[in-house]
């Protein structure tokens, strides 16, 4: 499904996406090197075992971004001009290499640009939930958005 333009979004939408994603102790390793995280609690199996947690925490900007990006086919897939930015990010449970992740996104605002008839501000807040439906993630995500086409 393409993205849907900034005309199509109303406050109180909800998308409950289809896509969801298997966590891989590969995907953990991979992110966390990549971004230059040497944290312990993602890379190191044996220190993580000596933590509360007993095993190693999946990187948190990593689930953030597995979070926003199952939402993009469903919403802004080719119709996004770009993010103007993330708050209220919370992760209230940890994931796990294993867990599965699904998301539900609610549109929370929409409002017309004011200097650009073109697009569009739509606030997203997104939830992210394991296998168990337990809540891992939460971030309100403000996207500057095309309008259709006339």
């Amino acid at each position: 499904m393409a993205g849907l333009y900034f005309d199509a979004f109303e406050v109180g939408q909800r998308f409950e996406h289809e896509l969801r994603k298997t966590v891989t102790e590969s995907d953990n390793m991979l992110f966390s090197t990549m971004t230059l995280n040497p944290q312990p609690l993602h890379i190191d199996r044996h220190f993580s075992e000596g933590t509360e947690w007993g095993q190693p925490l999946v990187n948190s900007i990593f689930t953030l971004g597995l979070v926003i990006g199952i939402s993009v086919g469903e919403t802004t897939l080719g119709t996004t001009i770009g993010n103007l930015g993330m708050s209220e990010t919370t992760f209230p449970h940890p994931v796990f290499q294993g867990d599965t992740i699904h998301v539900v996104t609610e549109v929370a605002a929409v409002r017309a640009s004011k200097s650009k008839p073109d697009r569009g501000i739509v606030d997203f807040v997104h939830h992210g939930y394991n296998q168990h439906d337990v809540l891992i993630c939460k971030c309100r995500r403000q996207a500057m958005m095309r309008r259709g086409p006339a």
